[in-house]
């Protein structure tokens, strides 16, 4: 039995592999960055809900990989132990009180998720949080993420924000972000199964996804110290604002 691929089939595996590319890019270049790229860009050609369950592997195994390499386990899970248990809480409910909602409601969710991380991304807020206010902050912030997280899958900018205000060394940073990412991830792809916002077909597909990244996520690492983070980060932000507001009249 032969397989057979139309035109427009072909067009959207080799769309999926080029954007699994571009994330992977994102990531390696900046540390971050692969739901906040891929899943805005996907759901310009396929329904969001599929968007969000092709990221299923990528994102955890990207993230798992990560946090064995910047190692520092034990530290990022007594540090920011309120924050993941906050998210993971918020990432359940979210989920469920937002299962019923129609695919273009769920790319108008995605597209104001993402004006609201590029604009806190843009804004790059200076914030200082000192020691005595970090539980709360671990608190407000993993509700925030989780409230984003089981909208939409992106819950980058908050917790990047605070892990930047925290002022921790590059170690402790890559450790901890890919420790709370990792747990948050967890929960949230195990609710979105549970409540059919995706099915098993796609996270099996989403292995295939592993190639393009890893491809880009090397790329990215190469090519970190010959790029402007500046003028990067710019660029990136004008990507996803105008993506953003794609999604949000789509």
């Amino acid at each position: 039995m032969s397989l057979e691929f139309s035109p427009a089939q072909i067009v959207l595996w080799l769309s999926c592999a080029l954007f699994f590319t571009m994330g992977g890019f994102v990531k390696g270049t900046m540390g971050v960055g692969l739901p906040l790229v891929v899943v805005p860009t996907l759901s310009l050609l396929i329904p969001a809900p599929q968007a969000m369950g092709l990221l299923v592997v990528p994102v955890l195994i990207s993230n798992l990989w990560q946090a064995l390499e910047g190692g520092n386990v034990r530290y990022s899970i007594q540090r920011f132990g309120s924050l993941i248990v906050v998210q993971m809480a918020i990432t359940l409910l979210t989920v469920k009180y937002s299962s019923g909602l129609s695919v273009d409601n769920l790319n108008l969710l995605i597209g104001v998720s993402l004006l609201v991380a590029v604009g806190w991304m843009g804004l790059k807020p200076n914030v200082h949080v000192p020691p005595k206010f970090e539980h709360m902050a671990c608190i407000v912030v993993g509700a925030l993420a989780g409230l984003m997280g089981g909208l939409s899958s992106l819950t980058g900018p908050f917790i990047i924000t605070l892990l930047m205000a925290l002022k921790l060394s590059r170690e402790h940073f890559i450790g901890s972000i890919s420790i709370v990412y990792l747990a948050g991830s967890i929960p949230m792809y195990g609710a979105m199964l549970w409540y059919e916002r995706f099915g098993w077909t796609e996270v099996g597909l989403s292995a295939l996804g592993l190639i393009p990244m890893f491809l880009g996520l090397k790329m990215g690492k190469a090519l970190r110290q010959r790029l402007s983070e500046d003028l990067f980060r710019k660029l990136l932000l004008i990507y996803l604002f105008v993506l953003a507001i794609v999604l949000t009249l789509k």
